[in-house]
């Protein structure tokens, strides 16, 4: 059954009326989930300026100086959008719809600004009314749906990109669209499904392929991943994208090595990404390379400061080499960046009792016990409780 905004946007019929057309603004879909809004599409004259007084006189004017009085609001907007005065672009932009509410240009025009201010509701609601004037435009289909999308409306966003592909079968970026939006839904066979279109299209295209592999690794299908990632990884042997995925898929299937050496590739791609650092110094933890491990959450850290889980994984590294000095520092920068963590707060008190520095791991693990409490985490006060016990029991 189709939805509300099917029977409401998509069965309008075509306006018989011939309209100039005026500048079109669009966002496009990227397959990384990144959006790269598009220049202006010009696809009318625009005309010698009418001085401003013209501008605010009583409208009633020919056809013609009706046409130039909108394209030369339409150049205004376009300027004040370019100087980055959103209100501004729109007031003009909603003067022009005044002038003519048939005309879907101008309310792409004015969804455009409102995705520039990520007020993707309104974009919505103007992209709307431009598939209403233009029931069998792609642009205007693919705008509505990145827009719903944002919005989180990924229901109306599916089908919006369905019938966006239906216009135009053989344009990626609605079926990628839809692909991304399936998943954030947790449609994982339909995201598949989606990317198979794509890959149908263009079988080299390695972001399709990627995304494709997220949803397999979802599943759980990594062998299936696996064989995807190492056949884009040979198409695209420098992609960090890619070989992201077939590392997590080769870990999530048990293969270590050859999981750390394809992050240790990434890192050599991009060796200033704190995440694929992070990742590296998970798996020489698990190994107890605990030398290799700390140097790479170190590095992680470097590059965000505030990388939480990366601090807390070099606090655990140096409490397994009974390096209580440093660890102590580490858990002090932690609940610097994250004061309401309780285990951050129960690892001190445990570096701090290797130190012997017993009352102060008292308070430690009694900061930690309240925000145990707080929480509602039954399993951390019994830990913490027993710790207090024991740190009572030595001092």
């Amino acid at each position: 059954m189709r939805s509300r905004l099917s029977l409401i946007l998509f069965l309008t019929p075509l306006l018989s009326k011939q309209r100039m057309q005026f500048t079109v603004f669009k966002p496009i879909f990227s397959l990384n989930g990144v959006v790269a809004i598009a220049s202006l599409l010009c696809t009318g004259a625009i005309i010698t300026p009418p001085a401003t007084a013209q501008i605010e006189q009583p409208l009633v004017i020919s056809q013609r100086n009706n046409d130039e009085l909108i394209n030369e609001l339409l150049k205004q907007g376009g300027e004040l959008v370019d100087a980055n005065d959103y209100a501004g672009a729109i007031s003009i932009y909603q003067q022009a719809a005044s002038l003519d509410r048939e005309n879907p240009s101008i309310f792409s025009g004015i969804g455009y600004v409102h995705t520039l201010q990520r007020d993707y509701a309104a974009a919505a609601r103007a992209y709307r009314q431009a598939v209403e004037l233009e029931p069998d435009s792609e642009k205007y289909y693919h705008a509505l749906a990145y827009s719903l999308a944002q919005a989180g409306d990924y229901n109306n966003a599916a089908v919006a990109y369905r019938y966006a592909s239906q216009l135009e079968p053989k344009n990626i970026r609605n079926y990628a669209g839809l692909g991304v939006v399936l998943l954030r839904q947790g449609d994982y066979q339909g995201a598949i499904d989606a990317y198979q279109r794509v890959l149908a299209i263009d079988p080299k295209n390695g972001d399709a392929q990627g995304v494709m592999a997220t949803a397999l690794i979802q599943q759980g299908r990594n062998q299936e991943a696996i064989e995807l990632l190492e056949k884009a990884a040979q198409q695209s042997p420098r992609s960090s994208t890619v070989l992201l995925q077939l590392g997590r898929a080769l870990l999530n299937q048990g293969e270590t090595n050859r999981g750390l050496a394809t992050l240790q590739r990434v890192a050599g791609i991009e060796p200033n990404n704190p995440r694929v650092h992070f990742h590296i110094g998970r798996i020489l933890q698990s190994q107890e390379n605990f030398v290799g491990a700390l140097r790479a959450y170190q590095k992680a850290t470097s590059l965000e400061p505030d990388f939480v889980a990366a601090q807390a994984n070099m606090g655990e590294v140096l409490l397994a080499q009974n390096n209580y000095l440093m660890a102590t520092v580490a858990y002090r920068r932690l609940i610097e960046i994250a004061p309401d963590a309780p285990g951050a707060h129960y690892n001190l008190a445990l570096a701090l009792n290797g130190r012997r520095r017993y009352f102060d791991a008292i308070a430690a693990a009694e900061t930690a016990r309240e925000l145990y409490r707080t929480q509602d985490d039954s399993e951390g006060l019994k830990r913490v409780e027993k710790l207090l016990e024991q740190l009572r029991e030595e001092r």
